[in-house]
């Protein structure tokens, strides 16, 4: 398929709600949604167009900082320090967020042009167990609207009954051990990814 011609024919064009729906600036139910969200996907790309998604999370109502109506803040927090998506955001600042509430199928999605800020007064704000964080990702709204349920229907992604984590893959420390190799036994690695030992390096 080489044409947007041939995808709307094949897809079909969008019905007049589904076209309309996006807006430049946030409502009181999107800072509302944001305020409840713990977690959120934000894509970028670099300037020759590769293309990152990067998985960001803190307790709900300390992901996102809302600055106004036309800007929202995200948290960097301690990582592995590969900052991709950062590295993304300094070449090319157009960014794609989605905004996860968990039990819920339907998700807030942000479009807009991002830009990192190293300390800010809003970061007093951003303290989560007693820790400023690292830096922020500023993003200045383009477009946002609701994405409907249906992809979180057809997965199940929110039944418990479907849950089964290790059941086709290896546990975290086995697959560090095969693809990602530090020297490391697997069971250094086990304590490694320890819930309780790895729960401290958080903030």
């Amino acid at each position: 398929m080489d044409s947007v011609d041939e995808l709307v024919a094949l897809v079909g064009e969008p019905n007049e709600r589904a076209a309309t729906k996006g807006r430049p600036a946030l409502l009181d139910v999107d800072r509302a949604w944001l305020a409840a969200s713990p977690f959120c996907v934000v894509a970028t790309a670099d300037a020759e167009g590769r293309c990152d998604a990067s998985p960001k999370g803190d307790p709900a109502g300390s992901l996102v900082h809302v600055l106004d109506d036309h800007t929202i803040a995200l948290a960097e927090r301690p990582g592995n320090r590969r900052v991709d998506g950062y590295r993304n955001v300094l070449e090319n600042p157009h960014v794609g967020l989605n905004f996860f509430i968990p039990g819920r199928g339907d998700t807030l999605r942000i479009n807009g042009r991002a830009r990192l800020v190293g300390d800010a007064p809003f970061f007093d704000a951003m303290v989560v167990k007693g820790h400023r964080p690292l830096l922020a990702l500023v993003v200045e709204i383009e477009d946002l609207f609701f994405h409907c349920a249906k992809a979180f229907l057809r997965s199940g992604l929110w039944k418990p009954e479907t849950w089964d984590p290790e059941a086709h893959v290896p546990r975290r420390a086995v697959i560090a051990s095969q693809v990602e190799p530090a020297g490391m036994s697997i069971a250094q690695l086990d304590d490694y990814y320890d819930e309780s030992n790895y729960e401290r390096g958080l903030y």
